[in-house]
């Protein structure tokens, strides 16, 4: 489902579950998320699992008391039920994270104008109004100290019109660990706006 035709990247909070197609069909971009998984150090079993899921986020986007841009977000994989939480801060400052699906991580999150943006894959395909206000680039790296693997994610998030209708798409761009290169992008069906959540303009 499309979102809504007054959703910008201004306000995403909703609820969004991954498009799940078979390969000739797909939107998303399955065989490039399944390589980043790898480079990451994710076993087959684990990825065959997210692979043949459905991938929900509940979006909080929102600004803080300090007027920060923020956006949380609670990821959930079913059938199995895994969850995982984040919390971005559009400040461009790193934060340490662990979990159980990706390990040790050092993620930056900000708002970004497309032209600011190093790799051309990243910048492209977006909507007028989603140029206009920004991308969000989300960066994670690999706390290789901890986990033991090096890799960096590059991520932009924004609006694309797809076969006529406005979807919530992220583009990637992956390094792996012997400088491996993927991009993909993946495309969100929008499945509820949520009313319990803070909003701006």
């Amino acid at each position: 489902m499309a979102v809504p035709s007054n959703m910008s990247i201004l306000n995403i909070s909703g609820k969004f579950a991954s498009l799940t197609f078979s390969r000739l069909e797909s939107l998303s971009d399955n065989e490039a998320s399944d390589d980043i998984l790898r480079l990451q150090g994710m076993g087959w079993v684990k990825r065959k699992i997210i692979g043949a899921g459905t991938l929900t986020l509940a979006i909080e986007h929102f600004k803080n008391a300090d007027g920060i841009e923020c956006i949380n977000i609670e990821q959930t994989l079913n059938p199995g039920g895994l969850k995982t939480n984040d919390e971005r801060v559009l400040d461009w400052a790193e934060k340490a994270k662990e979990d159980s699906v990706f390990g040790a991580t050092i993620g930056q999150n900000r708002r970004v104008k497309a032209e600011d943006v190093d790799d051309e894959y990243l910048r492209e395909g977006w909507t007028a109004d989603t140029l206009e206000h920004g991308l969000i680039q989300s960066r994670v790296v690999s706390d290789t100290a901890k986990s033991g693997v090096s890799w960096t994610v590059n991520q932009t998030w924004g609006i694309e019109e797809i076969k006529g209708e406005r979807r919530y798409v992220r583009h990637m761009y992956m390094k792996g660990p012997k400088d491996e290169e993927v991009r993909g992008r993946l495309v969100y069906n929008y499945s509820e706006f949520s009313v319990l959540v803070k909003s701006w303009k």
